[in-house]
């Protein structure tokens, strides 16, 4: 049986007094969307995501990284893997610091990298309409990024369906958003880039009568998080992602 160890990967880590745009530097150019904070000994203090990162968008500045830390999930290397889900679930993160007795700092498990074994391991029954999330929040390509920057910073949603004319056309997420640098500047500005500068084409989509098991398949073979709901009026009813597919483990 795989456990916590077998799925470790190296996450880069930072210390309090780190300036928020290390951080930021980080996040974006690497596949993370949360790092881990440690003390000079290594222990694990917390963690610090992606949507603090975009608080602060001073390409240059002396805010340390000490005030955005939060309680991170934990987990020790001989974890089960379905324990490592529900703690990542409990925490509503996308990584779990893998810890040893002492509280030491060792590694990260990757909820992206969990998710398809577990998908392939167990039978998640069901449909996407049992476990979508509704009234999801949208914008569409025309909406200036600073809107959807203090979208994501006050909600905390991982990203949002781009409408045009009633129809879903894109997505946009915090990730588009920190990978394009000049945005840092239109968001600080006010200035009026709009979306569809930034955001992912094509649309990968299900219904709602589709089965969850469907939906997490297209997640791992296109690599994404999220997934629009449309019924056959094409509409957007809904949005599913990674942790609504998994919630049936975390009860």
């Amino acid at each position: 049986m795989k456990v916590t160890s077998n799925l470790m990967v190296d996450i880069p880590t930072l210390r309090c007094d780190d300036y928020i745009t290390k951080a930021r530097s980080v996040l974006r150019d690497d596949v993370f969307r949360e790092l881990y904070v440690v003390d000079e000994k290594d222990r694990l203090m917390g963690y610090l995501d992606i949507t603090d990162v975009l608080r602060v968008t001073d390409t240059k500045s002396n805010v340390t990284v000490g005030g955005f830390v939060r309680e991170a999930a934990q987990v020790t290397p001989e974890t089960p893997l379905v324990e490592v889900a529900r703690a990542i679930m409990s925490a509503n993160t996308n990584s779990a610091a893998v810890v040893d007795e002492n509280g030491s700092f060792l590694a990260g498990v990757l909820f992206s990298e969990l998710f398809p074994v577990l998908i392939s391991r167990y039978n998640i029954p069901g449909r996407v309409d049992d476990v979508m999330s509704r009234k999801p929040v949208t914008c569409t390509s025309q909406d200036p990024i600073h809107r959807i920057y203090n979208l994501i910073v006050t909600s905390g949603f991982i990203a949002f369906p781009v409408m045009q004319k009633n129809e879903v056309i894109g997505i946009v997420s915090r990730r588009d958003l920190l990978r394009a640098g000049s945005i840092r500047a239109s968001v600080k500005n006010q200035a009026e880039t709009t979306v569809d500068r930034v955001m992912t084409t094509p649309v990968i989509s299900v219904a709602p009568d589709d089965q969850i098991a469907t939906a997490s398949r297209l997640m791992v073979d296109h690599d994404i998080s999220l997934l629009p709901v449309i019924d056959e009026r094409k509409r957007l009813v809904g949005v599913i992602d990674r942790h609504d597919v998994l919630s049936c483990l975390a009860r």
